[in-house]
C-alpha cells in the first residue's frame, strides 16, 4: 500500500506593482499550490505544482475554490485503487481521471505535482522528460493598463532598460489605438511590440483593430471571447496582424479545431490551463506540425511556475518570446530562488522535476489558508 497525502495551500503574494488589464487589477497573486507526498517501499517523494485559477472566473472557466471542490471530492477518490495497487504513476493518474468531463486545471495541478514527485525520484530534469535540451529562452514582458499615456512610456521604457526582448501591451476599448501608436513613435519600429486584449472586443470592433496593423505589430491576442472562433477566423482571413490565441485554448482539441478553421495565426499555451505540460507538449507538437508558432503564456507564477513554463518553452516549437518574465516583474519575494534576466533571456533550472527549492518559510508567510487530503481516506 502506498500511503498519499496531498496539501493545498493557498497564498497571496503582493506585487511589486498593480496589474490591470481589461478583466480588472490585480495588486496580489491568489495562487493555489498543491504539495504531493507519496510514502512508500522506495521512501518519501514529495512534487510541487501551481494552479492559474483565480478567485473569479476572470480568465479561465475554473477557480480556486472550483478546483478545490474537483481535487478534494472528485480526483483524489478515484486513485484510492491505484494506490492500493502500489506507487502511482502519471499514466495512471491520466487514465484515472480520463472520464471526468473538463476541469483541465484540477486535473493538470495534481498530474503536474506527482510528475514533479517522480522526476525528483529520478533524478531526471523536466527539461529532459520532456524531450528537449536547456537553453536560454529570450522572454517579453506584459503591460499592464495604466492611468495615462506617460505612465505607460515610462514603464515601457524601463522595461526595455531592463533588456526584455518583446513588449505586451494590454489593450481594451478605449485604450489601443492611441497606446500603441504612442509606444511606436517612441521606440520606433523595431521593437518587437504586440497586443493582448483578453477578449475584450466583438466581432463589429474588426474594423476598429484593423486600424492596428499600421503598427507592424507582431501578433494581436485574444481579440474576441474564448468561443468565438468564426470572428478569430475572419480576422486572421484578412492577413493582417496575425491573430493568437490564448483563452480559446482549453485543450488539444481546442487547439486542433482552432488551426482547422484557420482562427490561430498563433497559439500562447498555459500548461495550467490546458490540464498539465503533457497536454501542454502534445498541442506544441500540433501546432509544429501545422507551421503554428506557439510561445509559452504567464498567470504571473511563483517560482515553481515559472521554472516550468521555462522547461516547456525548450521545445522547438516555442519561436516567439514568451510571458515568463523576471521575478523581479512581480514579486519582491517569492516561494523560490529568484530568476532574473541574463542578455534578455531565461534559462530553466538544472535539478531534478522543477529544479525548484521551494522556500517553505515563505510558503508560511505568504500562506491564507491550507489543507490535507489524503488518498483513499475517508
Amino acid at each position: 500500500m502506498t500511503r498519499i497525502d496531498i496539501e493545498l495551500r493557498r497564498l497571496e503574494l503582493p506585487l511589486v506593482r498593480p496589474f490591470r488589464t481589461s478583466k480588472g487589477e490585480e495588486t496580489a497573486r491568489d495562487v493555489l499550490m498543491a504539495r504531493w507526498r507519496e510514502e512508500g517501499p522506495d521512501g518519501v517523494i514529495e512534487g510541487w505544482a501551481e494552479c492559474a485559477a483565480d478567485a473569479e472566473p476572470t480568465y479561465f472557466p475554473e477557480t480556486i475554490n472550483d478546483v478545490t471542490s474537483c481535487v478534494t471530492e472528485v480526483l483524489v477518490p478515484r486513485l484510492a485503487g491505484l494506490a492500493a495497487a502500489g506507487p502511482l504513476t502519471v499514466g495512471g493518474l491520466r487514465a484515472a481521471f480520463a472520464s471526468v468531463p473538463g476541469h483541465p486545471i484540477a486535473r493538470g495541478l495534481l498530474e503536474s505535482a506527482l510528475l514533479d514527485a517522480q522526476l525528483r525520484r529520478h533524478g531526471m530534469s523536466l527539461v529532459d522528460f520532456l524531450g528537449s535540451a536547456r537553453r536560454p529562452i529570450a522572454v517579453g514582458v506584459s503591460v499592464g493598463i495604466p492611468g495615462d499615456i506617460d505612465t505607460l512610456l515610462s514603464w515601457v521604457e524601463g522595461y526595455l532598460r531592463d533588456g526584455y526582448r518583446r513588449v505586451k501591451l494590454k489593450i481594451e476599448p478605449g485604450w489601443d489605438v492611441a497606446p500603441v501608436r504612442a509606444v511606436r513613435e517612441a521606440f520606433g519600429d523595431d521593437l518587437p511590440l504586440q497586443v493582448d486584449a483578453n477578449q475584450a472586443y466583438s466581432a463589429a470592433d474588426i474594423p476598429l483593430l484593423s486600424r492596428l496593423d499600421a503598427f507592424g505589430l507582431l501578433l494581436i491576442e485574444q481579440p474576441f471571447a474564448r468561443h468565438e472562433l468564426l470572428a478569430h477566423a475572419a480576422l486572421a482571413a484578412r492577413h493582417g496582424t496575425p491573430v493568437c490565441l490564448d483563452e480559446s485554448i482549453l485543450s488539444l482539441d481546442d487547439a486542433m479545431t482552432a488551426i482547422r478553421l484557420g482562427a490561430a495565426d498563433i497559439v500562447n499555451i498555459k500548461p495550467s490551463r490546458v490540464g498539465g505540460y503533457l497536454t501542454a507538449r502534445s498541442i506544441h507538437d500540433v501546432c509544429l506540425a501545422n507551421g503554428i508558432p506557439v510561445f509559452c503564456g504567464g498567470t504571473l507564477e511563483t517560482a515553481v511556475g515559472r521554472a516550468s513554463n521555462l522547461a516547456l518553452a525548450t521545445l522547438p516549437g516555442f519561436t516567439l518570446p514568451g510571458d515568463i518574465s523576471a521575478t523581479s516583474r512581480y514579486f519582491a519575494r517569492d516561494i523560490g530562488a529568484s530568476f532574473e534576466l541574463v542578455d534578455g533571456a531565461l534559462v530553466a533550472p538544472s535539478g531534478p522535476g522543477t529544479g525548484v527549492d521551494v522556500d517553505l518559510d515563505a510558503v508560511e508567510d505568504f500562506t491564507t489558508s491550507a489543507q490535507w487530503v489524503s488518498v483513499g481516506s475517508a
